[in-house]
């Protein structure tokens, strides 16, 4: 069965992206509290992995179907690798998905 490797690979702090000046306020935390760097999780069928924010979930769905049925991406020299992000504006999140078979 394929499944895909979800890595965290980069958590992008609110101050990193518009400095003191944000274009809106929030109220939550200026980084993503529902992971951590280096954690990793595996979408087995394509279901989200528990534990995964949802949220960023269907952001990277996507991609994770692309891989699972055996796609690549032509920018990528690794086959079956690819970054992926979660769309959040206010403090986004990059993860390393990974195609395997067990």
């Amino acid at each position: 069965m394929i499944k895909i490797k979800i890595t965290v690979v980069k958590k992008i702090h609110n101050k990193d992206m518009f400095g003191d000046k944000s274009p809106v306020e929030f109220t939550n935390n200026p980084i993503c509290d529902k992971v951590e760097l280096g954690q990793e999780f595996i979408s087995e069928g394509g279901s989200c992995p528990e534990g995964f924010c949802p949220w960023a979930f269907a952001d990277i769905q996507r991609d994770i179907t692309h891989l699972r049925l055996g796609g690549n991406y032509p920018w990528i020299k690794e086959q079956g690798k690819v970054l992926a992000c979660c769309t959040d504006g206010v403090r986004p999140v990059v993860f390393k998905l990974e195609r395997f078979e067990d």
